[in-house]
């Protein structure tokens, strides 16, 4: 959500990241020449790694209204290798700065949740850069006449989700004086005015009381239906999801039909709870709560706040009256914010260093591969290593064709091939259904010989071609 232009506001809490991940660069297919020495043996070098894009946490960041400019974010592609085993240089990372509290997500599926200075999640990782023939000569092939070409960088499109990181969050209508109340409780300058939506964007603030320092979001206001999708409320519920504990702020002087502090009271409190559907653990409706009413400072809302108070006590709910204009009653309030906040943080366990845990899919099932009859002698193989290993390979090039043959025979597929079914001439596509590579399979062709003839070339391709 990105706050208009004409507002002068400048605070965005969702984008849409397109990121991709540097190329590993080519390996070298090189012979070392020197005079009196004109085959001194492969010394082609590895190409360089790909770039990653790197998302990291920092507080000087307050916003993702960056990545709503530019939402398209590349590294550097790795260098190629060269002969005289100079390695490839390796592409340039892209740090990417996110705020405190940033939620990355691909669908529904939450890849990672930054919370805390410094914490960092490779978003979209670099390929990896190819072996160069050096790396690739054995007894058997002394020198080849190939190199593996390097992998392509992980390319995503990604959802950043901002859900600020306070401790206490500010609830109610628009006017209610939750704008009013954080600037007076703490240094935060939020604009103010006696309109509906003044808040277009989440305010936080500093508050200190004693030893005790905590943060109080200011969230926009909410109206009936709210988690339905009306007004702006529920394009910030997610910024008290972090909070432990809420605070409702009830407008004692609204002027407005049909309004009061307790129908307020239950119109929020129905909203937090219809919210809840889209939480997990600690639902907001479970979250220790404090009411505050506002705007003693004027006559007839001291007089309203004195009849509702006992009704608010009823339901076991502690209730300060409050004005931010007079700073009436804001001293017991803020220290009765820090004794909620200290016992929350008591209760957690002990302090550890932010780890992101990465879950990746299996490809193709617990094996390193699968294959898969499509019918009319036709067979999928999918997996791992085989889509990768087809990346590598440099198709121009007989030899390194026979080389990803052998590697595939050594891996097993050429007997689960047979197992499935396959007979000679049989059409057998690499990588998915919607992107593959399609061979002819010709059992007869041996894998792991010894490769005789011109480099570059593999005397077992030549009935084939």
């Amino acid at each position: 959500m990105a706050a208009g232009a004409g507002t002068g506001a400048q605070f965005v809490d969702r984008v849409v990241l397109h990121v991709a991940a540097g190329n590993g660069g080519n390996g070298c297919a090189s012979i070392h020449r020197e005079k009196f020495k004109p085959l001194g043996g492969p010394d082609g070098a590895n190409g360089g790694r790909g770039g990653d894009v790197v998302l990291v946490v920092d507080s000087n960041t307050a916003s993702l209204l960056e990545y709503h400019r530019r939402p398209h974010r590349k590294a550097g592609n790795g260098r190629p290798g060269q002969g005289s085993h100079r390695t490839g240089a390796d592409g340039g990372d892209v740090i990417l700065p996110v705020p405190d509290g940033t939620v990355v997500k691909m669908g529904d599926a939450v890849l990672a949740d930054l919370v805390g200075e410094g914490t960092r999640y490779v978003v979209a990782q670099g390929g990896r850069g190819g072996l160069g023939n050096a790396a690739l000569a054995t007894a058997k092939r002394k020198a080849p006449g190939f190199a593996l070409l390097g992998e392509p960088g992980d390319e995503r499109d990604v959802v950043l989700e901002l859900k600020s990181v306070a401790d206490v969050a500010l609830v109610g209508f628009p006017s209610a004086g939750k704008s009013s109340l954080i600037a007076a409780l703490s240094a935060a300058k939020p604009k103010i005015a006696d309109y509906p939506f003044t808040t277009l964007v989440p305010n936080l603030g500093v508050v200190s009381a004693g030893d005790v320092t905590f943060t109080v979001a200011d969230v926009p206001g909410l109206i009936e239906g709210a988690s339905e999708g009306k007004g702006l409320g529920l394009e910030f519920l997610r910024h008290i999801e972090r909070s432990s504990t809420l605070a409702h702020v009830l407008d004692c002087a609204t002027m407005e039909p049909g309004r009061d502090p307790v129908s307020d009271f239950e119109v929020i409190e129905r909203e937090l709870r219809a919210y809840d559907r889209v939480l997990g653990d600690r639902p907001l409706s479970d979250r220790p709560r404090i009411v505050v009413l506002n705007k003693v400072d004027v006559p007839d809302a001291a007089d309203l706040a004195e009849m509702v108070r006992p009704e608010f006590e009823a339901r076991g709910l502690r209730v300060f009256e409050v004005s931010a204009a007079s700073h009436e009653g804001l001293r017991e309030l803020s220290f009765a914010m820090a004794a909620m906040v200290t016992e929350y943080r008591e209760s957690l366990p002990a302090a550890e260093p932010t780890r992101i845990v990465i879950r990746p899919e299996p490809v193709g099932g617990d094996t390193d591969f699968e294959v898969r009859a499509m019918g009319d002698n036709t067979y999928l193989i999918t997996g791992l290593k085989p889509v990768r290993w087809l990346r590598q390979t440099d198709f121009a090039n007989e030899e390194a064709v026979g080389y990803l043959a052998d590697r595939l025979a050594r891996l097993g597929v050429e007997e689960a091939l047979a197992k499935a079914g396959a007979e000679a001439g049989a059409t057998v596509l690499i990588g998915t259904a919607d992107d593959s590579v399609v061979f002819d399979w010709e059992p007869e062709v041996a894998a792991g010989e010894s490769v005789a003839g011109p480099r570059g070339t593999d005397r077992r391709l030549d009935g084939f071609r």
